[in-house]
């Protein structure tokens, strides 16, 4: 099994890497089912494995033995009694049941980011909570969604995956109108709860004061709380002030937008995992000129297509060739004037009636939808919205967009328009 596993590991190591930390290991398995030992040389190896390579090394067993498994770690003399025990004795799981891509080991951070990536990965290996909550804020495309993905597998590899939850408070709102019990008791076996776009909790409050009850619920009794949120906390003009001061006691930290250097380094990654040839030159022209990681991710998908399907190495001339279609179709820049004339030529009306104060059941359905978007995709304050859509008080804003709520639960109709929407906004 090791020698499969070694020309495993090939794709993503170099044999010098290999030598180093892989071959001293004896991999051997335990009598009971789908479970492994891992043994290192001497305690000191087994220190410098546990703080340098091991969140690697797990990474790509679990890819390589697929979920399920078990994996025991201990040294050749049994001694736990050293500077090495941390690492000796211990067990982990394979399970990356939030996704296989999200891990510590992969997300790509330089200086910029470095204080956020080492206190996540700090929170997130702790055997007690030490940042309650810890609150992730960055700008779309910042990488929170990965980060926060990363911690929960990171967590399950100690406790059951059942016992976090990671979804959204639009989860939490359909939990709170199911009439199945309160988010208290809902979560009682719960270890951690793990909340993506937090920011949308303010839209919600049919959900504070439960949400308020969790939190506090879970903060007395040491349960980690990880949320990731597109505005920063202080911002959240619309939360309510206990909750708010709540979670600004807990630890916010705010990833920075990716820059050149960690681009650079993103394509490197991916062409090396698809074993995708591209000179130094053309990985540094993709990073310059693509900043959304997405659309880089689907530049270098047309590029290894190209590769599989005419069967050669993409010369520089196939390479401008894939590039100038890829620049035909940019991701576009979403703002308030996009999303208006969206929802204009939609709902065939002036833009300019958006901003007006027509009462007709039309115009007051698109006016709404209007602000519900920017609010939704742009994260913009609604005193902010009361101003783009003709100066209207912020109360209106925070009536359109609980309208348009309250129409989404109770029609799937409007809420498949909703969705229509954005992908026209996109």
């Amino acid at each position: 099994m090791k020698d499969s596993l070694r020309q495993h590991l090939r794709q993503s190591c170099t044999d010098e890497e290999l030598k180093r930390w892989f071959d001293p290991l004896v991999i051997t398995p335990c009598d009971e089912e789908r479970c492994f030992t891992i043994r290192f040389p001497h305690r000191f190896f087994a220190e410098w494995f546990s703080t340098t390579v091991r969140d690697k090394f797990e990474e790509q067993l679990s890819l390589f033995l697929g979920p399920g498994y078990t994996l025991r770690y201990a040294d050749n003399n049994h001694d736990r009694t050293a500077a090495g025990a941390a690492a000796i004795g211990a067990s982990t799981r394979t399970d990356f049941p939030f996704g296989h891509a999200f891990t510590l080991e992969n997300y790509i951070a330089n200086q910029k980011n470095h204080f956020p990536l080492a206190t996540a990965r700090q929170v997130a290996k702790a055997r007690e909570t030490q940042y309650n909550p810890f609150v992730i804020c960055g700008p779309s495309g910042s990488g929170k969604t990965h980060l926060l993905k990363a911690m929960a597998n990171e967590m399950s590899k100690t406790v059951d995956s059942n016992a976090i939850f990671y979804g959204t408070p639009d989860d939490l709102r359909v939990m709170v109108g199911s009439n199945s019990g309160t988010l208290k008791e809902r979560f009682n076996d719960h270890v951690c709860l793990v909340l993506d776009d937090f920011h949308r909790v303010q839209d919600l409050p049919g959900v504070h004061e439960a949400l308020l009850e969790l939190f506090d619920d879970f903060h007395d009794s040491g349960r980690q709380m990880l949320f990731a949120s597109t505005q920063g906390v202080a911002g959240m003009d619309n939360l309510p002030t206990s909750l708010k001061s709540r979670v600004e006691g807990g630890l916010v930290i705010t990833l920075k937008q990716h820059d050149l250097d960690v681009r650079t380094r993103y394509v490197k990654r991916l062409c090396q995992s698809k074993r995708l040839k591209l000179t130094k030159t053309q990985m540094l022209t993709l990073a310059q000129r693509f900043e959304d990681f997405r659309f880089l991710q689907g530049i270098l998908l047309k590029l290894f297509a190209f590769k599989e399907l005419v069967h050669k190495e993409i010369q520089d001339k196939d390479f401008q060739s894939i590039l100038q279609y890829a620049e035909e179709t940019p991701a576009s820049r979403v703002d308030p004037e996009k999303i208006m004339h969206v929802v204009a030529d939609h709902f065939q009306v002036p833009v300019h009636e958006l901003a007006g104060h027509k009462r007709s059941q039309n115009i007051v359905f698109a006016r709404q939808m209007g602000i519900y978007l920017c609010r939704s995709l742009l994260g913009l304050s609604y005193p902010a919205l009361g101003r783009l859509f003709g100066g209207k008080d912020h109360s209106t804003a925070m009536y359109a967009v609980k309208k348009i709520d309250e129409r989404m639960a109770d029609d799937p109709a409007v809420k498949h328009l909703v969705t229509q929407l954005k992908k026209k906004c996109s």
